[in-house]
C-alpha cells in the first residue's frame, strides 16, 4: 500500500511538472524567445510537444523504477529473476510494445508536423519581397532589387566596450550602424550569398538559420508578424571578426516599410550630392574614424597595430613580419620596406581599399561603402596613428575612379 501511495505521489509530481513545462518555461530567459513568423511558431510547437513527449516517458520509467525499488527489495526476501528472454505473450508485449509506440512517436507525433514545418520553409514561392543578402568577412550586404536601395550593415558596438575600457551595453555586439528593414504581414524572400567564406543568416525569433555558401545562392523567408526590433548572429565560424557580424532587423508596418524606402531613397540622392563636394580635412577625419571603427578595427585593431602575421599596422614604421607571400604583395605596393611598414603611395591605398589584395583577408570595399566613406576612411589612415602625410582624399576622385572603370 505505501509503495502504491509513493508511486502516485511520484507520478503526480511528474505529471504536474510535465503539464506545467511548456508554460513556465515562456516566463523564463532561457526559453526561446517569442515566435514572430509562422515557422517559429511551428518550430516551438513541435519543440514543446517533444518536450512533454519526453518528460512524460521519462516521469513513466522513473515511477516504474521507484516501484520496483521499494516494492522488491531484499528486505522482502523476493526470489531475484532468472529472466533471459521473452517467452509468454506479457513478456513479447513487453518488448515490442515501447518500440512501436516509441516509432509511432517519432514519425507520426512529431513526424508530421516536423516534415510540414520543412516543407513550408522549403516553398519559397509567392513572395512579395526579394532581399539579397551577401555576407562576408564581417559584415552583411543588403540589396532591394525591386526599389534600388543597397548597403553594408557593420557592427556599431564602441571599440572601448569590445575591449573592455567601457560597461558593456546591454545589446552588446548586437547593435548595427544600419539594420535589414523589412515589412511585416508580408513574405519576404531571402537569397543568401558569400562573398568569402561560409557564413549563416541567423535570427532566433524567426526561427531560422540559413548558410551562405561561396559559390551558391540558398534562399530563405520571413512573414514577420509583430513589428519590433530582432536581433541574431552570424551562426558559423568565420573569421577572427566573427563575433563581430551581427544581424539586427527592423520591422515595420507596410505604410512605415514604404516612408522608409522613400527616405533611403532620398538619402541616395544626398549621398550623390555629397560625393560632389569639396570637404575639409577634419570632416574626413571625423567620418574617416567613424568608417574605421565599423569597417577597419576589427583586422588592423583600434589602435592601428595591426596583427602580427596576419593583419599589417596601419601605423607607418611599424614593425611586421608575416609569410613571404603577404609582405611581397605589401612591398609590390609601396607599404613595407626593410622590415617595417612604409606610407606607400595614395594610388596604391585608395586601390587596395577599393579593390582588396586577392588571396588575402583584405576584401574589396568598392560595393560595400560610398564614396564619401571611402576617401573620409583613406584620408583619415593616412593622418592618424602617428601617420602625418597631410595627404586628402576627395568623395569626387574616388566617384572618378568608379565612373573611369565603367567606362
Amino acid at each position: 500500500m505505501a509503495s502504491k501511495r509513493l508511486l502516485a505521489s511520484i507520478g503526480a509530481v511528474l505529471a504536474i511538472g510535465t503539464l506545467s513545462a511548456p508554460t513556465a518555461s515562456a516566463r523564463y530567459f532561457f526559453n526561446f524567445p517569442s515566435p514572430v513568423t509562422p515557422i517559429a511558431h511551428e518550430v516551438l510547437f513541435i519543440h514543446d510537444l517533444f518536450l512533454a513527449i519526453i518528460t512524460v516517458i521519462f516521469a513513466g520509467a522513473i515511477s516504474v523504477l521507484f516501484y520496483s525499488l521499494f516494492t522488491h527489495r531484499k528486505s522482502k526476501n523476493y526470489t531475484p529473476a532468472t529472466f533471459t528472454k521473452p517467452t509468454t505473450k506479457k513478456q513479447w508485449a513487453w518488448s515490442f510494445v515501447p518500440v512501436l509506440t516509441l516509432i509511432f512517436i517519432d514519425y507520426v507525433v512529431l513526424g508530421i508536423p516536423a516534415l510540414h514545418s520543412i516543407l513550408a520553409l522549403a516553398n519559397t514561392r509567392d513572395d512579395k519581397l526579394v532581399v539579397v543578402v551577401t555576407a562576408s568577412q564581417w559584415k552583411w550586404h543588403y540589396a532591394y532589387p525591386a526599389y534600388g536601395i543597397q548597403f553594408t550593415s557593420t557592427l556599431s558596438t564602441p571599440m572601448d566596450e569590445v575591449y573592455g575600457n567601457a560597461p558593456k551595453d546591454r545589446h552588446f555586439l548586437l547593435e548595427v550602424d544600419h539594420p535589414l528593414v523589412l515589412p511585416t504581414n508580408e513574405k519576404v524572400l531571402i537569397v543568401l550569398k558569400s562573398a568569402d567564406v561560409i557564413h549563416s543568416f541567423w535570427v532566433p525569433a524567426f526561427g531560422i538559420k540559413q548558410d551562405a555558401v561561396p559559390g551558391y545562392l540558398r534562399k530563405t523567408w520571413v512573414n514577420i508578424q509583430k513589428p519590433g526590433v530582432y536581433r541574431g548572429q552570424c551562426a558559423e565560424l568565420c573569421g577572427v571578426g566573427h563575433a563581430f557580424m551581427p544581424i539586427v532587423v527592423d520591422a515595420r508596418t507596410p505604410a512605415a516599410f514604404t516612408r522608409w524606402v522613400a527616405s533611403e531613397r532620398a538619402a541616395a540622392g544626398v549621398a550623390r550630392e555629397a560625393a560632389e563636394k569639396v570637404w575639409t580635412k577634419e570632416a574626413l577625419m571625423a567620418n574617416g574614424k567613424r568608417v574605421f571603427d565599423s569597417n577597419c578595427a576589427a583586422c588592423h585593431q583600434p589602435n592601428g597595430l595591426g596583427i602580427p602575421g596576419t593583419f599589417p599596422p596601419i601605423a607607418t614604421e611599424h614593425p611586421f613580419s608575416a609569410s613571404k607571400e603577404m609582405l611581397s604583395d605589401l612591398m609590390k605596393r609601396g607599404f613595407y620596406r626593410a622590415g617595417r611598414i612604409t606610407e606607400g603611395p595614395i594610388a596604391s591605398h585608395i586601390e587596395i581599399v577599393m579593390h582588396g589584395i586577392p588571396g588575402t583577408p583584405m576584401p574589396a570595399f568598392e560595393s560595400q561603402l560610398s564614396d564619401t566613406d571611402i576617401a573620409s576612411v583613406i584620408t583619415f589612415e593616412r593622418n592618424a596613428f602617428g601617420n602625418h602625410t597631410g595627404q586628402v582624399v576627395q568623395p569626387a576622385s574616388i566617384k572618378a575612379l568608379r565612373s573611369k572603370k565603367v567606362r
